[in-house]
């Protein structure tokens, strides 16, 4: 379902500072934690997650989060274990609102050992992580490295003078160059290294395991996928069924585990990735590239795979009965999202595909669309249309070649709805027989969220969303936003009142699903929850040793963290290839003004945060670049003209030109119209 959800006021913080962010659950560039002294005066131990506006909260099991305003986080970075004491309650509506405040008092375990950030003068690095808000002094060598140069710092435990002080460990390179750029993403946030040559070698000598296979490969299979799209894992194909009314759908996935036999070094390569990382124009696999090219679905070739085969009734899109095994594929056709949403909206199809293929793909949409239709009203889903604004890069030539929107239309409900069935299917077999797994959950938004959300609805855009407790009230909201460019606005938050979706060791409901049996199984390539699935089975299938459910529960932990992880670092990558982009927009275009429009997210005594949606960002409006003199009303949350009547507001449009770029702050800066 998304990020790990942040409150409403993390939100509006993060947003005065850059791109809204997902709250993670740990970070650093190493997992080791250093444990500092402990104090006895502390009342509450919690988690600290700070903002990049310079407060925190204090996560703890037993009570809401504890804020921390800026001056009171002491010594503590995001993710640091901390003891806190509560500050007196103090009057005021704007103080009750915001819950319970408190003091750190101590630092009980680092969070992380080590920063990336790059130099300044004067011997200090200004954090790449914009949650650290402070910049770090560095003490002893500066191992060559020089003012605009990333580097890495190990972190000192004892500060002096008040500083944050650490030690240079390494030099990245300069920055400003995409390859630099994406090095020190990938060391502040601990990913591992593209696969050597070597490895790539090795892994193309790895033998399949044998095990008994059903031949599928005379009947209609094909690949749906992006167009830019590195591996192949799954595939679709439909048949008639055993009885008039009935078709069988077949969800077949890469049959990874014949590859990869858990224990193995390339099965603890690919635990310790988690998850392939797909940062603008840097791709990291999970697997060697010559190992996925071997197990991925290629079209004309036979493939083994795993396949899920659906009997469906035709009337209704009801799924009659189920099997998995495993098989050999041939795929008939590589099509792309885009073709077959061309072939969807115009129903010309295009030259290579013959009339048998034409009439099998529309009895393929027939059957997804009484699925869906089907699992909508059984379910209640949560219909939630996203948008995704990402940045095209060609890392090789150092340029960034544009934006690219990705609305979900139908061409992706296909593929997700054939996906989803597959997914339940495999969980409810392993909860009937009672083999351990990794269950993908999501919980219901707390009550504290949604009320947060209706508030924020209420203050910004005089909307009362009602309650919003079911599944089907959350619908009905948001099916009534009117088009327009406040609706993505709003999806958007109401997105982060939503908890994260994580794995586990034991299925639980999947609130945005409406599921309480579901696990990720389609995507083995690109995901290890998704491989040890496929692993267990194997091992059902074979008569060998499963994991125990101990062991998928330490499993299903690690993955989450890993996830988390590389969201952070995906969404840090977009962030600074969007400021790149557009330092290349303004040296292209010079003397040529760029205007965009966006809506005000957050206002404070030095300006306004601009949510610019067709470049999908946050834009900083200085408070001196209005045309006037401005009062900032805190309580209200508005900029007032000294002189008439102009005022500026959350939820207003406005109209701005970008003027500069400050890669130091990690932002961009407009001026209005």
């Amino acid at each position: 379902m998304g990020k790990k959800r942040t409150s409403k006021k993390q939100f509006l913080g993060e947003v005065f500072s850059g791109m809204a962010r997902a709250k993670r659950k740990t970070k650093g560039h190493s997992r080791t934690r250093i444990p500092l002294p402990a104090e006895s005066s502390a009342r509450i131990i919690g988690k600290l997650t700070t903002t990049p506006s310079g407060f925190g909260f204090v996560s703890r099991e037993d009570g809401p989060d504890i804020f921390i305003p800026p001056q009171f986080l002491n010594s503590a970075l995001d993710g640091d274990k901390v003891k806190v004491i509560l500050l007196p309650q103090r009057d005021g509506e704007e103080e009750d609102k915001r819950g319970p405040a408190g003091k750190i008092v101590e630092v009980v375990e680092r969070g992380r050992e080590t920063v990336v950030g790059e130099m300044l003068a004067g011997h200090k690095v200004r954090p790449l992580n914009k949650r650290i808000n402070e910049d770090i002094q560095v003490s002893g060598s500066l191992c060559g490295a020089k003012r605009g140069d990333w580097v890495e710092l190990k972190l000192l435990q004892t500060e002096k003078d008040g500083f944050k002080r650490g030690i240079i460990s390494q030099k990245i390179g300069k920055a400003g160059s995409i390859k630099t750029d994406l090095d020190a993403i990938m060391a502040e946030y601990g990913l591992a290294e593209p696969y050597t040559p070597q490895q790539d070698k090795e892994a193309a000598e790895l033998e399949r395991q044998p095990i008994d296979r059903t031949d599928l490969t005379g009947i209609f299979t094909a690949t749906i996928d992006p167009h830019d799209a590195k591996d192949f894992d799954d595939a679709i194909s439909l048949t008639a069924g055993e009885k008039p009314g009935e078709v069988e759908l077949g969800v077949h996935i890469a049959d990874v585990a014949a590859w990869i036999v858990r224990g193995s070094d390339w099965d603890k390569e690919a635990y310790e990735r988690g998850f392939t990382s797909y940062l603008p124009g840097r791709t990291l696999p999970m697997l060697p590239r010559t190992l996925t090219a071997m197990i991925s679905l290629t079209e004309g070739v036979v493939s083994p795979a795993h396949t899920v085969m659906i009997t469906v009734d035709t009337a209704t899109g009801k799924i009659v009965k189920s099997r998995r095994f495993h098989s050999l594929i041939r795929v008939d056709k590589r099509l792309t999202y885009a073709q077959v949403q061309q072939f969807i909206d115009s129903g010309i199809a295009p030259k290579d595909w013959n009339k048998d293929f034409v009439e099998n793909f529309i009895r393929l949409l027939d059957v997804f669309r009484k699925m869906r239709r089907l699992r909508h009203h059984d379910e209640k889903y949560l219909e939630l249309a996203t948008t995704e604004l990402r940045v095209l890069c060609d890392e090789k030539n150092e340029k960034i070649l544009g934006l690219e929107k990705k609305v979900q239309r139908e061409a992706d409900e296909l593929v997700e709805e054939c996906m989803l069935a597959a997914n339940s299917l495999v969980a409810s077999e392993l909860i009937d027989r009672n083999i351990p797994g990794a269950f993908r959950t999501h919980q219901e938004p707390s009550p504290e969220k949604l009320e947060e959300f209706c508030g924020m609805m209420a203050s910004s855009f005089g909307i009362i969303p009602g309650d919003l407790t079911s599944r089907t009230a959350i619908n009905k909201f948001l099916s009534g936003l009117e088009d327009g460019p406040k609706k993505p606005i709003i999806m958007g938050a109401f997105l982060r009142a939503l908890p994260r979706a994580i794995y586990k060791g034991e299925p639980e409901l999947h609130f945005g699903l409406g599921k309480h049996r579901y696990c990720h199984f389609t995507s083995p390539i690109r995901r290890y929850p998704d491989l040890a699935v496929h692993q267990q089975l194997w091992a059902a299938d074979t008569n060998t040793k499963l994991r125990s459910k101990k062991q998928f529960e330490m499993l299903a932990a690690s993955c989450t963290e890993k996830e988390c992880n590389n969201d952070e670092a995906w969404y840090s990558a977009n962030d600074r290839m969007k400021l790149r982009y557009l330092q290349q927009m303004l040296d292209e275009n010079a003397g040529q003004e760029m205007f965009h429009e966006g809506m005000i997210a957050k206002i404070s005594s030095a300006g306004m945060m601009v949510d610019i949606n067709d470049l999908g960002i946050y834009g900083f409006v200085p408070i001196e670049s209005l045309a006037g003199d401005f009062h900032y009303n805190r309580f209200e949350g508005k900029l007032t003209a000294t002189r008439g009547h102009k005022i500026y507001k959350t939820g207003d449009f406005i109209y701005l030109r970008l003027s500069q770029i400050d890669f130091i702050r990690g932002s961009a800066i407009f001026r209005p119209v």
